[in-house]
């Protein structure tokens, strides 16, 4: 963080509510929230000025933390997904199986293997393979200690 906006961030502190209010207006471009406390108020302008400065979050995490609010608010969806680390498009899956290696590639739309678009890395494991096998513990995705035993006889 530059000097001037660690300045001007630790600056807030000092600040009355009245003139958190008003730096609120000017930043945000609107009021304050009703009733919003000053001890929120402070974090809530300390990001906003650093997101002036630096930018803010990429389009792509702004979607996937929608997508992650909406989930939490039906409580009768299931969040698993949530917690799951998405692999960036581009990266390369090599897995070698009876002395054979396979590479699969991550693309935007799921996976490429052999010239062939899989929506899912299980898809690409039982076609390995020949039996259902949970992609991500196929590839080593998952933590060991959720793996079923498998030989790579």
């Amino acid at each position: 963080m530059s000097l001037e906006v660690s300045i001007e961030v630790a600056k807030l502190r000092s600040f009355t509510r009245q003139q958190l209010l008003d730096l609120w207006l000017k930043l945000y471009g609107r009021a304050a929230p009703p009733g919003i406390r000053r001890e929120l108020m402070v974090p809530f302008l300390g990001y906003r000025i650093q997101e002036k400065a630096y930018g803010g979050l990429k389009a792509a995490t702004r979607a996937q933390l929608l997508r992650i609010a909406r989930a939490l608010e039906n409580p009768t969806s299931t969040t698993e997904w949530l917690s799951k680390p998405k692999i960036k498009p581009g990266t390369r899956i090599l897995r070698q199986w009876r002395g054979e290696t396979h590479e699969i590639m991550v693309t935007e739309s799921g996976y490429e293997y052999r010239a062939a678009s899989y929506h899912s890395l299980s898809e690409i494991a039982r076609k390995i393979t020949g039996t259902r096998w949970s992609g991500p513990a196929f590839f080593g995705l998952k933590d060991k200690s959720s793996v079923r035993s498998h030989s790579d006889a």
